[in-house]
């Protein structure tokens, strides 16, 4: 009885045990299946496929492989990458003006530099009475304008040798002596251009940057195509970003198809494709723009040497003109360049731009007396029509009118 009690004991114990044990499996099987395994939690869901992205046009896509191309490259972003807004409507002839317009429009242009020292000039000739210290004055008003110092000795010593002491007190005799010495420096003994002397006509512009070149060409071939003649323009300033685009919208305007390259391909090249084009197509002229800044002078001075050979072995005697391009506004500069243009090139024309915004005009008096080269153009104005031939008689009248001077000063 005792063995049996005991053997039932342990029975009872077993089943509780194994019941014990059944739940707690139960459970955790539970808790395992109601949470997310490891590698689920691991998983990333797949991401849903994006849209086709918008293929750009192919302008857009040049213009934006343009702007990466002068970031990688370092080059500052400034207006001179910008495309330029020229003035007067799209493809807009100039407008012819009669003499009287032209005068007056040449009279405004010059109102600047009749305020400088044409003006001060005005002014002490104009005293009711001249002492004998009025030639240390004049001295001091001539140096210290800017047509230079030597082109400034010259006049000073020519009045002083040429006016007796009598004529020296008269504020009129020397007024008018000092109009007629300007009048001769400004004569130039050289041939009038002639367009038609040759076909096509080649004409290449110099300078350096800034000074209106690319916009001087522009509105020489709105003056030319509005008189008839068959333009193309070379676009060879293949260094500065901006300056085959500028001449594009000037060429646009004025109905000139433009010869362009790629961007730092040799500007000769680039001439020498246009030259041959306008014999092909039987155009009249060829107005060719160049660099205007390289590394150094003498980088400048040998390409543009390149082109003028290049030139004349596209077309023999070409150019036929080679004219320089100068900013007023930069004074007596502007003489110093000339100097060191001539000194590489043989310069026949002097293009003087943006007479209408300084009072240092008087620097077209040492450019023709320092170089010996005439003046063919001056700018006095935004508009085409406001480049106009140089004119030195109508010129000097402007400059040294005695009313307005008054006025002036």
């Amino acid at each position: 009885m005792g063995i049996e009690l005991v053997y039932a004991l342990a029975a009872v114990f077993g089943i509780a045990l194994f019941v014990g044990l059944v739940r707690r499996s139960a459970k955790k099987t539970l808790r395992e299946s109601s949470r997310p395994s490891t590698r689920a939690l691991a998983a990333k869901p797949e991401p849903e496929p994006r849209p086709p992205r918008e293929q750009a046009p192919d302008d857009v896509r040049v213009e934006h492989k343009r702007n990466d191309q002068a970031r990688g490259s370092g080059e500052a972003a400034d207006t001179s990458q910008r495309r330029p807004e020229p003035d007067g409507e799209p493809g807009a002839e100039p407008e012819p003006q009669d003499d009287d317009a032209a005068a007056e429009a040449l009279m405004q242009g010059l109102s600047r530099t009749r305020g400088g020292f044409v003006a001060k000039l005005g002014k002490l000739f104009g005293r009711k009475q001249i002492d004998e210290n009025i030639l240390d004055e004049l001295e001091e008003v001539l140096l210290t304008a800017d047509i230079g110092p030597r082109t400034a000795e010259k006049l000073f010593q020519a009045i002083k040798g040429k006016l007796s002491k009598a004529e020296l007190s008269d504020g009129e005799a020397i007024w008018n002596e000092v109009r007629a010495l300007s009048a001769d420096i400004l004569a130039v003994d050289a041939p009038p251009v002639d367009v038609n002397r040759a076909k096509p006509f080649v004409v290449l512009t110099i300078g350096v940057n800034g000074v209106g070149k690319t916009t001087t060409i522009g509105k020489l071939a709105s003056l030319h195509t509005a008189a008839g003649k068959r333009v193309l323009l070379a676009a060879g300033d293949t260094f500065r970003a901006a300056a085959s685009e500028q001449l594009e919208i000037w060429g646009q305007r004025a109905g000139a198809p433009v010869v362009r390259g790629k961007q730092d391909q040799d500007p000769s090249s680039v001439i020498f494709e246009a030259i041959q084009r306008a014999q092909k197509e039987d155009f009249d002229i060829v107005i060719a723009d160049t660099a205007g800044r390289l590394h150094t002078k003498v980088d400048l001075m040998e390409e543009l040497k390149k082109v003028r050979r290049v030139c004349n072995k596209a077309l023999d005697g070409s150019p036929h003109e080679t004219w320089l391009v100068v900013d007023a506004t930069t004074g007596q500069n502007a003489i110093a360049q000339a100097q060191m243009f001539q000194e590489a090139m043989d310069i026949t024309g002097i293009v003087l731009t943006k007479l209408d915004g300084t009072a240092k005009g008087g620097v077209i008096l040492g450019i023709c007396d320092e170089l010996g080269v005439p003046v063919r153009y001056i700018g006095v104005g935004e508009q085409v029509a406001d480049l106009r031939e140089f004119d030195p008689g109508a010129f000097i009248h402007a400059l040294y009118s005695l009313e307005e001077t008054v006025a002036a000063a």
